[in-house]
């Protein structure tokens, strides 16, 4: 057995072979790193740029809300598999949410509720709004980092809301 640290969330993975995708935060196969080598973007103190701080501010938000989001659609759907993908993804959001409050040093955000359609449809394509944004702030975000961190970290959340935005995308078709 092994040890795997994903560079983006910092969380451990064990197992003999590291998996396709983190399963805390989603990240891609690239960011899973041996322990002996790892080294976790969001358990270093960086020093931010006033645009970096905002940006993971917007970013947080939108983590939160997503998050918010996924918890009522996964309890409005009649569908065991609709209702387990949301339920996921609320997870997956909610990591992304905790590593960026450990980069801005703040502490744990606390997810609100929030209103959702009560159909599947609606509910999916509010999500891929959702997810389809990410993608766009977090790819201008990483471009505009200053801090190599920064960008990594939003350069590895954009493939992820991206692997998000088709799972939906799959899943209207």
């Amino acid at each position: 057995m092994k040890i795997f640290i994903c560079e983006i969330c910092g969380e451990a993975y064990l197992g003999t072979e590291a998996p396709s995708h983190c399963p805390f935060c989603g990240a891609h196969q690239n960011f899973l790193k041996l322990d002996s080598v790892a080294s976790p973007l969001t358990s270093k103190a960086v020093e931010l740029s006033e645009l970096s701080q905002q940006n993971l501010q917007t970013a947080l938000t939108l983590e939160k809300t997503a998050t918010a989001l996924y918890i009522c659609m996964a309890h409005k759907s009649d569908k065991p598999g609709v209702t387990a993908m949301y339920h996921a993804l609320a997870k997956i959001e909610h990591e992304h949410a905790n590593a960026m409050a450990r980069l801005l040093d703040e502490p744990k955000p606390v997810i609100d509720s929030a209103a959702c359609a009560d159909d599947d449809e609606a509910n999916f394509k509010k999500t891929l709004a959702l997810e389809d944004n990410a993608v766009q702030l977090y790819q201008r975000f990483a471009k505009e980092a200053t801090e190599r961190e920064v960008k990594i970290f939003f350069a590895g959340l954009w493939q992820i809301e991206a692997d998000h935005a088709a799972l939906i995308t799959n899943l209207l078709q």
